[in-house]
């Protein structure tokens, strides 16, 4: 088995510092909402809506409108809030169906997505574009506006809650999705969502929330650095560095199996 090259070199903080900017404005919102996710146990919600919003650039890239212009943002916030619209509306007639309405969902507008690429030459470079994401090569523009929306998710969720109902959050939820699969892919808005909520369950409440900001934080870096040393595709080291950080992280919080039990005698 050939052994990767480390090039300790290629770690250029004028590149990895926006990439890393980057991901800590999407753990800003995707923490307490990944907790909330959590909560309601539909953990699926995060990719399906996320897998909408890239249906919606990928429809307005087939128009042939401008890849970074204002209606192809117009269109993926449209795309995601008619999704978030239509799961409210799930939830309300098939609850006990929720979560799997939620995956037919993401794998119907992964698919309508692949057919509307089908044409396109470089339909496959889009589509992983959109899974993947280039974190890399964000721009000093995409973390303004991320910026700005974190505050405006963050400061509705801190000030209103669960008060939102079910249809507030998921037009909350779809606006803070839209803008991070944009700037990161697919995969990192998912993992950015759950696997912290997922490390810090356990970890006693008041500590829950800068638990998983610090391992998110850290898998970030982590595999940012990983991936220049390593050359490898940036997005997928910093999936696999969220899993092993917060894997690390449950496992230091985990409660003894009879903590419980001794507590009660």
């Amino acid at each position: 088995m050939h052994m990767p090259t480390l090039n300790w070199q290629a770690v250029d903080w004028s590149i990895l510092g926006p990439a890393l900017v980057a991901g800590l404005l999407v753990l800003i919102t995707h923490v307490p909402l990944g907790q909330q996710v959590l909560r309601k146990g539909i953990v699926f919600i995060d990719l399906a809506i996320a897998q909408i919003a890239g249906l919606g650039v990928i429809a307005a890239d087939a128009l042939g409108w401008e890849p970074q212009g204002w209606a192809v943002q117009a269109a993926a916030v449209l795309a995601a809030m008619a999704g978030a619209g239509l799961l409210t509306w799930m939830e309300r007639r098939w609850p006990d169906i929720q979560e799997a309405l939620i995956g037919a969902l993401f794998v119907v507008a992964s698919c309508v997505g692949i057919l509307l690429l089908a044409g396109n030459p470089h339909g496959g470079e889009h589509l992983k574009d959109l899974l993947v994401g280039q974190i890399l090569w964000v721009s000093g523009g995409q973390l303004w506006a991320m910026a700005a929306l974190s505050a405006v998710v963050a400061a509705v969720w801190l000030g209103l809650g669960t008060r939102l109902g079910q249809a507030g959050f998921y037009l909350l939820f779809a606006l803070a999705v839209t803008a991070s699969v944009q700037l990161v892919g697919v995969y990192l808005v998912f993992s950015s969502l759950i696997m912290p909520a997922l490390a810090v369950r356990h970890a006693p409440p008041r500590w829950r929330m800068p638990l998983a900001w610090g391992a998110g934080a850290l898998a970030y870096a982590l595999g940012l650095v990983a991936s220049a040393v390593l050359d490898w595709p940036s997005g997928a080291v910093v999936v696999v560095a969220m899993a092993l950080v917060c894997g690390a992280t449950s496992a230091c919080v985990r409660r003894p199996p009879d903590a419980a039990a001794m507590s009660s005698h």
